[in-house]
């Protein structure tokens, strides 16, 4: 019998599209140009990945803050993510009713030649990444903005020889970038390394990020 293959440690993936973002994203803009001009009021005080001036980061605290929009974007984002971790725990609902989750949330704007380095976020198991405007890129700029995921496996890429180069997917060592576009919403474990290539466009990049820690209730 000639020897068969299968695909082991594998990481998941989520992926979402709001189905109507425009008014929800142009109030999540205003909103937050408008906290950003505020500047150290709501700039995270205790930055630790590498980034430049030309990027802005809030404080971790988005998805309390009173306004209806922020309220609408965590809805959108936290039922998809508990989707997501049903489907792939094997939760049925009345399991899912009992899960308690904890979260960080923020919101980055970047200007052009901004940046955001290589990092991922402990204390948490899933994070998401919600687009609200990728900003306008030339089109001699590929890459610009990029959200750049590192994958896990690419230590394996120590010693290649024509046995191992040219693997296919699910098996290539490659990472995986995403050019993102308004209303979109990756999720993600938490412990997967990503960073954000420089933005080389015009206008705002405009993100949030969030994580999420889960604890189940007795009763």
């Amino acid at each position: 019998m000639p020897a068969a293959t299968t695909a082991m440690f594998a990481l998941p993936f989520a992926f979402a599209q709001h189905p109507q973002p425009d008014v929800l994203n142009a109030a999540l803009r205003e909103l937050f140009i408008a906290r950003e001009a505020e500047g150290a009021r709501y700039a995270n005080p205790n930055p630790y990945t590498v980034r430049n001036a030309q990027l802005f980061e809030s404080h971790f605290d988005l998805f309390h803050w009173p306004e209806a929009c922020i309220a609408q974007l965590s809805e959108f984002c936290l039922s998809n993510l508990m989707r997501v971790i049903g489907e792939l725990n094997g939760y049925n609902l009345a399991t899912l009713r009992k899960i308690d989750v904890a979260t960080d949330a923020w919101f980055h704007i970047t200007r052009r030649n901004g940046h955001f380095g290589v990092h991922n976020h402990p204390m948490a198991s899933w994070s998401g990444v919600y687009c609200v405007s990728p900003g306008r890129n030339d089109a001699d700029q590929p890459g610009s903005g990029r959200l750049n995921f590192i994958n896990p496996h690419s230590i394996n890429s120590m010693y290649l020889d024509p046995g191992n180069v040219f693997l296919r997917e699910p098996y290539q060592r490659a990472s995986y970038g995403f050019d993102l576009v308004p209303g979109q919403l990756i999720l993600f474990p938490s412990g997967v390394l990503h960073h954000v290539l420089p933005f080389y466009g015009e206008g705002e990049r405009i993100t949030v990020a969030f994580n999420c820690s889960f604890r189940q209730r007795e009763s």
